[in-house]
Formats: C-alpha cells, structure tokens, sequence
C-alpha cells in the first residue's frame, strides 16, 4: 500500500458527527491552551494525546504513529512533575510498545475496511489481568513512596494500569476500555493536584477529561460493532 491509498483508508470510515466533534474538541484544546499561556509542551502533548486515542478508538494503525510524539512529550511533562511512575511507564514501555502495535496491528486489519478486527478476552484471562494490576500498583506505590515521588498512589495506579491498557490495546481487545476508563478518570485527578500544586498543566487536565469522555464512547462503539458481529 502506497501512502496515498495508506491516507485514504485512515480518513475513511468516520461518521458524520465525529468529523465535526473530534477536530472541534482539538481546536478547543489549543485555543484554551493559549489563552491560558499553558506549556507548550503539555499542549503538543495534549494534541498527540487526543488524537492517539480517537484513531485507537477508530481501529485506524496511524494511532500509534500519532503516539510515538504524544510518549515523548508526555514523559517529559512527568519528569517536570516528580511523576516518576508515568515517566518511567512511557519511556520504557509505551515507545517501544507503540512501534510493536503498528506490526502487530498491521497483521490483523480488515481487507476492506483497513480497520482492525476487534477481539474479547475469555473470564479467566479477565480475572488474570485485574489480579495483575491490583498487585503490581500496590508494588509500585511503595516504591514510589521511597521515592518522594508526588503522588505515589495515582502515580503507581494509572502507570500500573496503563501498561494493562496498552497491551490490551495492541490485542485489540474492548476490555481495554474499561482500563482506559479507570486510568484516564484517575489522572484527571492526579493532575488537578499537580495544577492546584503550582504545576502549569491545564492542557493535561484537559486531555485527561478529553480521554475520559473518548473512553466511554469508544466502549459504546466497540460493544455495538461486536453485537453485530
């Protein structure tokens, strides 16, 4: 596939209102960054951020391209914050896992549709992954209570999870966005703290509400199209 066809298939399959919702909510974004002099990093962050999850939440491979940036941002904005958790998470983790998801991603499209075919995990897998996240947050908040880290509870939690998601995310199963939902209504919290601290991040906090509201919808969208199936 040549990268006109690539472009083609990316900006293929989108209903009628989220061509208007989706590039609204970004301009929001930035129009509200600037008029609060907001971190140009935290903004480009925001950006990348938003427009990672609604090509995920589309089941379009360029999401992890989008990614790639929005990691590298993000990683910084943590270690700017004390947030170590998360800086660690995205730098060890989510850059490497974001090159694995286009191959993997890249196996498993639709022929017609160039859209990733959705999965479901079985209960004991289910059961497998929540215990996982359970004991590893627990573990990584009290490493990062030795560490003075900020908010060692947040912290360990949403970077806990969010390795979850991820992997979740390159399986192409719709669990992933009942972890999505847990970590991104957690980081709007984390990141309220961070601003009401003296951190100037009132675009994370936005792209973190941002994630919320994608999140569940995206659960919707999938949950219809596997009835379907």
């Amino acid at each position: 596939m040549d990268v006109k066809e690539f472009l083609k298939s990316e900006l293929s399959g989108w209903g009628r209102y989220e061509r208007i919702i989706f590039p609204v909510g970004i301009f929001a974004v930035i129009l509200i960054s600037f008029f609060t002099n907001d971190d140009k990093i935290a903004l480009v962050s925001a950006v990348c951020g938003i427009s990672y999850t609604i090509l995920a939440g589309k089941g379009k491979i360029s999401c992890f391209v989008i990614g790639l940036c929005g990691t590298l941002c993000y990683a910084y904005i943590s270690y700017k914050n004390g947030l170590y958790g998360n800086l660690a998470l995205y730098m060890l983790y989510y850059f490497p896992m974001q090159i694995a998801g286009i191959f993997k991603w890249k196996k498993h499209l639709d022929r017609k549709t160039k859209v990733i075919v959705k999965t479901s995990l079985q209960n004991k897998e289910r059961i497998f992954y929540f215990a996982a996240a359970v004991l590893l947050s627990a573990a990584a908040a009290f490493v990062l209570k030795l560490m003075n880290g900020a908010n060692p509870l947040f912290d360990s939690v949403t970077a806990v999870f969010s390795v979850i998601g991820l992997i979740l995310t390159v399986k192409r199963c719709i669990e992933q966005w009942y972890i999505w939902t847990i970590v991104n209504g957690m980081s709007v919290v984390m990141w309220i703290e961070a601003y009401f601290a003296g951190s100037n991040c009132l675009a994370t906090i936005i792209m973190w509400a941002v994630y919320f509201v994608l999140g569940i919808y995206f659960l919707y969208c999938w949950q219809k199209e596997m009835v379907r199936r």
